[in-house]
């Protein structure tokens, strides 16, 4: 049984853990919200560039407020995904079988 950092927070903004083995309803949802929260920020990112590089544009300051926070919000969400990921890879057992580490293996060009 390994202890998952959800990505979404509970009341008063409190952490939201799961305990079990990784493969239930709920850690599916989480690897869902997990995908949609990085769609997210890569979108934001490419917005914000956007934004900020086009020609002539220049941003009010409460079109600045509004971006910043968005952007807050998106690296919150992924510093997250990153506690919850880090904290899961540590707990992976020190010993990997050969077959496993032969099908995770990044293929190989050239």
């Amino acid at each position: 049984m390994n202890e998952r950092l959800l990505p979404w927070t509970g009341s008063e903004g409190k952490p939201c853990y799961l305990v079990g083995d990784g493969t239930g309803y709920v850690s599916r949802v989480a690897d869902q919200v997990e995908q949609v929260q990085l769609g997210m920020a890569e979108s934001l990112l490419e917005h914000t560039t956007e934004l900020l590089d086009g020609p002539g544009r220049r941003l009010t300051g409460e079109e600045l407020h509004y971006l910043i926070r968005r952007l807050v919000e998106s690296l919150k969400e992924i510093t997250r995904i990153a506690d919850s990921r880090g904290a899961r890879l540590r707990n992976l057992p020190e010993h990997v079988p050969d077959d496993v580490k032969k099908s995770d293996a990044a293929p190989t060009t050239g």
